[in-house]
C-alpha cells in the first residue's frame, strides 16, 4: 500500500510503498483511510519536536482519520501513541478508540475539525469547569484551531468571546465565528496588551494557544487590570506557537485568584479524550461549526507539507 513515511526527522515525509497493516486483536480492525488531518501536532510528530516524540523511525504520520471498514462503517479514530499513523492507505484501527459516523458525513471536514476542535472542547470540558455564562479570551485566535476554539466556547455557554490575534484579514472573520470581541496583538508589544486589557480584563477563562512572551505580556496585563482580583480567573494552556517558555512574574499568581492549568495528552487522560469522540463528532456532521478543508492527494504529501495557508490541509489517500 502507499503511505506517507518520515524516513527522518529532518525532510518531509513522502509517499512511499510499504507493507499493508494487519489487525491482530479482536478490539481491532483494518479500514480504509478516507482522509487525516495534516494537524500542527502532525508536523511535530514528524519532525520529532513533540513531547511524546521517540526516536523511531521510520514511521507513518497521522494522529486520526475517517475510514471505512469491511463492515462498511464510517469511523473516526484516533491513532495510539507509537502506533503507525493515519497517513495511509490503510490503518489499523482500535475500535475502542473510534466513533461510527452517520451515512453522509463528509470524511474531509471531520478529519479538518476533529482535532483543532478537541482541543478548546476538551479543555473546557474536562480540565476546567467553565459555568455557563462565563467570558472566554482565546489567545491565538487567528489560527486555524483558535478560530475553532471561539465557534467551541460559545457552543458550551460562554457568554462573551474575546478573540485576540496578530492577523487583522482573520480578526475580520472572527465575530462571524462568534466573537462578541477581536483585539489585535501585533505591532507594539505595549499598545497591544492596553488593547488586551481595556477588551479581556474581566473574562473568566483564557485559552491560550501562544504561550511564550504573548502570553505573559497578557497575563501580566490582564491581572494588573482585573476590576476585581479576587475574582477567579482561570488561563488555560495548550498551544506555544510563540515559543516553549513564558516568563510569569511570581506577582502575578500571589496578586490576583490565577490558576494556570495545561491541557493536552497526559494532563487529559485516553479516556476523557475518547468519552468526549461522540459528541464533538456528532456536532461537526450536523455542520455545528465552521470548518476550513483543503483536500490533497497522498502522492503530494511531501510537496504540500510545508505550504501554508488558512485551510486545515486534509490528506486523502485515496484521492
Amino acid at each position: 500500500m502507499r503511505a506517507a513515511l518520515v524516513t527522518s526527522f529532518d525532510i518531509p515525509p513522502s509517499c512511499r510503498e510499504v507493507a499493508a497493516p494487519v489487525a491482530r486483536t479482536p478490539d481491532e480492525a483494518l479500514v480504509h483511510v478516507l482522509a487525516a488531518g495534516l494537524h500542527p501536532r502532525v508536523r511535530s510528530q514528524a519532525d520529532g519536536s513533540h513531547y511524546t516524540s521517540t526516536d523511531r523511525l521510520p514511521l507513518i504520520p497521522g494522529v486520526d482519520g475517517v475510514g471505512r471498514g469491511a463492515d462498511g462503517a464510517l469511523r473516526y479514530f484516533v491513532v495510539p501513541d507509537g502506533a503507525d499513523g493515519s497517513m495511509a492507505e490503510q490503518a489499523v484501527v482500535d475500535l475502542r478508540a473510534s466513533v461510527v459516523l452517520s451515512d453522509g458525513t463528509d470524511p474531509v471536514q471531520v478529519a479538518a475539525a476533529m482535532n483543532p476542535a478537541m482541543s478548546a472542547w476538551v479543555a473546557l470540558r474536562r480540565r476546567i469547569d467553565m459555568r455557563p455564562g462565563a467570558s472566554v479570551l482565546v489567545l491565538g485566535a487567528t489560527g486555524n484551531a483558535g478560530g475553532m476554539a471561539v465557534q467551541v466556547a460559545k457552543y458550551l455557554g460562554a457568554e462573551r468571546v474575546v478573540g485576540a490575534g496578530r492577523r487583522p484579514d482573520r480578526l475580520a472573520e472572527l465575530r462571524a465565528l462568534g466573537a462578541d470581541a477581536v483585539v489585535s496583538i501585533g505591532g507594539d508589544p505595549i499598545a497591544a496588551t492596553r488593547r488586551l486589557s481595556t477588551e479581556a480584563r474581566d473574562v473568566d477563562v483564557v485559552l491560550d494557544y501562544l504561550w511564550g512572551q504573548p502570553a505573559a505580556d497578557a497575563l501580566a496585563a490582564i491581572v494588573t487590570d482585573r476590576t476585581d482580583r479576587g475574582v477567579p480567573l482561570t488561563w488555560v494552556q495548550i498551544g506555544a506557537v510563540a515559543g516553549p517558555t513564558a516568563a510569569i512574574p511570581s506577582a502575578a499568581l500571589r496578586a490576583a485568584r490565577l490558576q494556570i492549568v495545561g491541557s493536552g495528552q497526559g494532563s487529559v487522560s485516553t479516556g476523557d479524550y475518547l468519552a468526549e469522540l461522540p459528541e464533538l463528532a456528532a456536532e461537526i456532521t450536523r455542520g455545528t461549526f465552521r470548518v476550513d478543508a483543503r483536500p490533497v492527494p497522498l502522492a503530494e504529501v511531501e510537496a504540500t507539507w510545508g505550504a501554508g495557508g488558512d485551510d486545515r490541509i486534509v490528506i486523502v489517500p485515496r484521492g
